[in-house]
């Protein structure tokens, strides 16, 4: 028999609404399982059997959605912030050169309403088919007083194994390697503070088609960040890749000098880069200078690799095999500046 609380009820958590909640997310949870998923949703933890491993290496990464939810709220659409969720610890951990084997999603709420909870757990376990981990546990909150009731939180945490002699840095990156984009689906989960200072998003604007994006402004923001972890397997299996940055909150300017060592500069073209049309609206819209735009988004690339020269060529053609229209943007160079974009 379930359990139930009149006087919880009264004060504003309906626990009989989470236990419908998870009977709607099981079928979601369960399409996730993969070799080595050890245990049933439910339980007070999610088990995890490590197989066929020498000497694993754990590489974990946890990340939210941001203010990205805002947009959700208003638009109210939930079905793809949940990959959003799961793309941005997914992709951190792929840098490392880590599988990623497991995730777990932590939802809080004013107000718990099990469609809405279905929703966005059909995110997450889309983000999860698509990266080939297994969705192994999570929490629903119901918090009635600390966010308003059509309101929520999203975050979660992913972790990956990879073989200690496997094991990624930017030790290898070389002066002359050439830099690989992989492009993004859009802004992804990253910026949204300025973006919702230059867009009205609790007005009508979200809703206005927008002819250079072919669709409405709202739809165009909430496109949900791209998954890169199958790609980049594929691309590690066919070549010698150096490095790896995940282009996410500060930009080319943060996140590509973390692939690349002292001593050594990425000289990324602006010319080459593939901006896309989101970002010379928010560019245009907000007056935004061009250095800060490279400094707060991806600009369009949402991954770079860093391969030996004579690798490159390949480098693209497997990208595109799997699915990522890659092209190279730049190389490296013996400077010490960390990433010059020209």
């Amino acid at each position: 028999m379930k359990s139930s609380s009149k006087s919880y009820a009264d004060a504003g958590v309906d626990i009989t609404a989470g236990y419908e909640a998870v009977r709607r997310i099981k079928d979601h949870v369960a399409r996730t399982n993969i070799a080595g998923t050890a245990s049933e949703l439910g339980g007070f933890g999610g088990a995890f059997e490590l197989m066929g491993y020498k000497e694993p290496v754990l590489i974990s990464g946890t990340d939210g959605v941001g203010t990205k939810l805002k947009l959700a709220f208003r638009m109210d659409k939930h079905d793809t912030i949940g990959i959003d969720c799961v793309a941005m610890c997914v992709n951190d951990v792929v840098c490392s050169g880590a599988k990623p084997i497991f995730f777990l999603d932590y939802i809080a709420t004013g107000k718990l309403v099990p469609e809405r909870i279905e929703q966005i757990v059909k995110g997450v376990a889309d983000g999860c088919c698509e990266s080939g981990c297994a969705l192994i546990g999570g929490e629903t909150a119901e918090m009635p007083g600390f966010y308003p009731e059509n309101e929520y939180d999203l975050a979660g945490f992913s972790v990956g194994v990879v073989e200690k002699s496997e094991l990624m840095s930017n030790d290898n990156v070389r002066a002359g390697d050439v830099i690989i984009a992989m492009p993004s689906s859009g802004v992804h989960s990253n910026g949204f503070s300025l973006v919702r200072k230059i867009f009205d998003v609790e007005g009508e604007e979200l809703f206005e088609y927008v002819p250079e994006l072919g669709m409405k402004l709202g739809e165009a923001l909430l496109t949900p960040t791209r998954l890169y972890v199958k790609p980049v397997q594929a691309l590690r299996s066919a070549v010698e890749v150096h490095s790896l940055a995940h282009i996410t909150g500060g930009g080319f300017f943060e996140n590509i000098p973390r692939a690349i060592p002292k001593g050594l500069t990425a000289r990324v073209e602006k010319a080459k880069v593939r901006v896309l049309p989101i970002f010379r609206l928010i560019a245009e819209r907000g007056n935004i200078p061009e250095r800060d735009m490279f400094n707060t988004f991806n600009m369009g690339v949402g991954m770079v690799a860093t391969v030996p020269a004579n690798q490159a060529e390949r480098a693209v053609e497997v990208l595109k095999a799997a699915g990522v229209d890659a092209y190279a943007v730049g190389e490296v160079i013996a400077s010490d500046e960390g990433i010059v974009v020209c």
